[in-house]
């Protein structure tokens, strides 16, 4: 180690030392700076003689515009082939993001019009990583090149997700003749990665409101990104569909409305991360129970606003369940002996200690009602507290120096649970008389899926449908009852299935086979997921978030027959059997194939028909296992050698 260390003295000895750091390439947005140094060695000097760091790492007014914008602009009075071009920006170039790419205003002329951007643009619009001397370097959010570290969810840095939650929820439109629009959600201040899916024909809208108290409106009516009060919006309108997408944080308190225009109902779908903005805070402690003598001190705890910075009521920190309202803190104080005294008083416990009567209540009375709105009471009563803490009744004047706690409260003051029926499944058949199936859930105030309804106003789930294309081949007369996917059709919709921005369905791997023969089953979790692009985290969703059919997390398996022993299954077994490997049904069947030998040489006998289980491609035999979703042709018997015997 010691050679090693030597070693580098050596190399660093043959540089200079390093010069003073240049001016930064911006003045804000983050730039980059560099520093020089030079070889002293007539030879080659290991290393490098140049380093950089960032610099000016504060946001640009709004007004500054996007700096690769800039340097597009920057071409607008120089001619391209005898021509001028207002320039705009290519931005996320995957092959080469730190080329200066830019596209002729109402045009599909896209002209790289310098090789390097200058030092400090930045190589994707969702990345902290910039360009410098026309290469992409990783830069942190510590803004520290060559630094991994990241945002969490919240937008803190290295953060553990404490400062934020997820909330997420789903509206139904309730279509009213005296009602215009509605209101679907509101999202504070501060709220990040918003993501909103509207399915029908309704449409959105916003409305802002600043801290301080300027109130906008935003009609989102195209296509486009564009600012609402210096947050940026991503919104896209399709004819049955609209997406809303806000990176944040937001700089106002949005809230998310829709405009009723036809006549059938819309559902909109929301996520994002709100900020946790009142927590508790501990105080200092109290004034001293005594002034002599030796007494107690304790702090407490109050609920902060960290937007306004100023103490609230603490049912705001309350709301939090994720905010735990710390304990206090005891110590003892004022212990020098009192002047009238020749030793110490006794010290009083703090939790003693209370020298005017105060209410004290009763917990309150379950709820009349557990949804609709309800009242619950309470008993209130003056009680004062003595030196050896017995608490005794007191009249209750003697308590009016505090206002009376109120003995009655309204509650549960939401709606009831109600049945919200999804649409209906296409026809299980293509032709003739089917099904179809609908989800239909039990939806609270919120929006979100919950037990309560009753089971007699639900809706039904399963009705029969008619395909007007007339069938070329019999069919059953009943209704088909759906089926799952064939194995080898599920197994090609399963493979490449990846978490995406859309709420999506994925299944892990399958478990091995229950059995080592014989027919068993194979078990696997299916869960809803999606990406959250701009911290490129995997968040699990419910699974009524997820749209079209869920894949099966059950299918039989069979592992060949069992050593010596005839293969036989349960009727469970042969139904699990024939809903995973239905194709069998097409390529395999039961076949005649001759006679047994007779039972008797002479005066008369029986031969049995001899059933096999045939491929029908190849012909050859198959296991009997391949037929079992087939019925098993009956026994056929005739009669042979009916010959007198020669008499003994």
């Amino acid at each position: 180690s010691s050679r090693t260390a030597r070693s580098e003295e050596d190399q660093d000895s043959l540089w200079d030392a390093w010069g003073s750091w240049s001016e930064c390439s911006r003045t804000c947005g983050g730039g980059a700076s560099y520093s020089l140094r030079r070889c002293l060695s007539s030879k080659t000097c290991e290393g490098r003689n140049i380093r950089y760091r960032t610099c000016s790492n504060v946001d640009c007014p709004p007004e500054a515009g996007d700096f690769r914008a800039q340097q597009c602009s920057a071409h607008n009075d120089v001619k391209y082939q005898g021509q001028l071009y207002e320039w705009l920006p290519v931005s996320n170039d995957p092959d080469n993001p730190c080329s200066l790419k830019c596209q002729a205003r109402g045009t599909a002329l896209v002209v790289e019009l310098a090789p390097k951007v200058l030092d400090g643009t930045r190589c994707y619009t969702e990345s902290l990583d910039m360009c410098i001397s026309g290469l992409c370097q990783i830069v942190g959010c510590d803004h520290q090149l060559g630094s991994a570290v990241k945002e969490d969810n919240c937008g803190v840095c290295n953060g553990d997700g404490s400062t934020c939650r997820l909330v997420r929820g789903q509206y139904k439109s309730q279509l009213s003749a005296s009602k215009l629009d509605d209101t679907v959600v509101s999202i504070p201040y501060g709220s990040r990665q918003v993501r909103l899916v509207l399915k029908g024909p309704d449409h959105l809208y916003l409305e802002t409101k600043t801290l301080q108290g300027v109130k906008t409106e935003n009609s989102l009516s195209t296509t486009g990104s564009f600012l609402v009060e210096n947050s940026s919006i991503d919104f896209q309108k399709f004819p049955d569909k609209e997406i809303l997408r806000i990176s944040g944080p937001l700089t106002a308190d949005f809230t998310i409305k829709i405009h009723y225009a036809g006549a059938a109902d819309s559902s909109v779908q929301f996520i994002f991360y709100q900020p946790i903005i009142h927590r508790w805070r501990e105080t200092d402690f109290f004034p001293c129970s005594a002034s002599c003598g030796g007494g107690y001190q304790l702090t407490s705890a109050e609920c902060f606003d960290l937007r306004s910075n100023r103490v609230v009521a603490d049912q705001y920190c309350h709301y939090y369940p994720e905010n735990i309202k710390p304990k206090p803190k005891l110590q003892e104080c004022n212990l020098d002996p009192c002047p009238a005294s020749d030793g110490y008083k006794q010290i009083m416990p703090y939790d003693l200690y209370h020298p005017l009567p105060r209410w004290e209540s009763t917990p309150w009375t379950a709820c009349s009602s557990s949804c609709g709105g309800g009242i619950q009471s309470r008993s209130i009563s003056c009680v004062e507290e003595d030196i050896q803490g017995h608490i005794s009744p007191v009249e209750e004047w003697k308590c009016m120096y505090t206002p009376k706690m109120p003995v009655v409260q309204p509650c549960n003051i939401f709606d009831c649970p109600k049945w919200l029926a999804q649409e209906w499944s296409p026809c299980t058949v293509t032709c003739g008389q089917g099904l179809r199936y609908r989800v239909v859930l039990c939806i609270d105030h919120r929006g979100m899926h919950t037990g309560g309804c009753s089971p007699k106003t639900k809706p039904h789930i399963k009705e029969e449908c008619i395909v007007p294309t007339p069938c070329y081949k019999p069919k059953e007369k009943l209704p088909v009852e759906a089926k799952l996917p064939w194995y080898k059709q599920a197994q090609e919709l399963e493979e490449g299935t990846a978490v995406s921005e859309e709420p999506s369905f994925i299944p892990e791997a399958w478990s091995t086979c229950s059995v080592t023969c014989g027919v068993g089953s194979q078990m696997r979790l299916v869960k809803c997921q999606v990406l959250l692009s701009f911290s490129q985290s995997v968040a699990d969703l419910p699974i009524d978030e997820c749209e079209g059919p869920k894949p099966v997390s059950q299918r039989a398996c069979y592992s060949g027959p069992c050593s010596g022993e005839a293969t036989e299954y349960t009727p469970e077994e042969t139904q699990l059997l024939y809903g995973s490997l239905q194709e069998f049904h097409e390529l395999y069947d039961w076949e005649y194939e001759g006679f047994t030998e007779c039972s008797e040489s002479c005066g008369g006998g029986v031969q049995e028909a001899v059933v096999t289980c045939l491929n029908k491609q190849t012909r050859e035999i198959a296991h009997e296992t391949h037929c079992v979703s087939s019925r098993r042709p009956p026994q056929l018997l005739k009669a042979c050698s009916l010959d007198p015997c020669p008499p003994r």
